[in-house]
């Protein structure tokens, strides 16, 4: 893995991000500007997934493969997971025309 500390505070402002976009999403009278939320959900982690690739090829350490691994690995577990809740709540919740 890479040597970045954990940020606390970055965390933070991801999970603001988070659920403003929750809140926008349930009732988008509630929050009418939380889509802009996204944008500041992807910015902070074009800004995490930015540092770990420099300071990797600071060190010469980086290869695309070894990046998209790690990706994936985080990525498609949880993705599997969701689909697979989803899954069931579609087929216990719509109609079969609906499903």
């Amino acid at each position: 893995m890479s040597s970045i500390s954990y940020r606390s505070d970055i965390d933070g402002l991801r999970a603001i991000a988070v659920i403003a976009i929750i809140v926008y999403h349930t009732n988008s009278v509630w929050l009418p500007g939380g889509v802009a939320s996204l944008g500041i959900f992807f910015v902070i982690s074009g800004y995490l997934i930015t540092s770990i690739i420099y300071r990797e090829m600071k060190v010469e350490r980086f290869t695309f493969t070894q990046f998209y691994t790690r990706r994936i690995k985080r990525i498609l577990p949880l993705f599997y997971a969701v689909i697979a809740v989803v899954m069931i709540f579609a087929f216990w919740l719509l109609t079969p025309m609906e499903f």
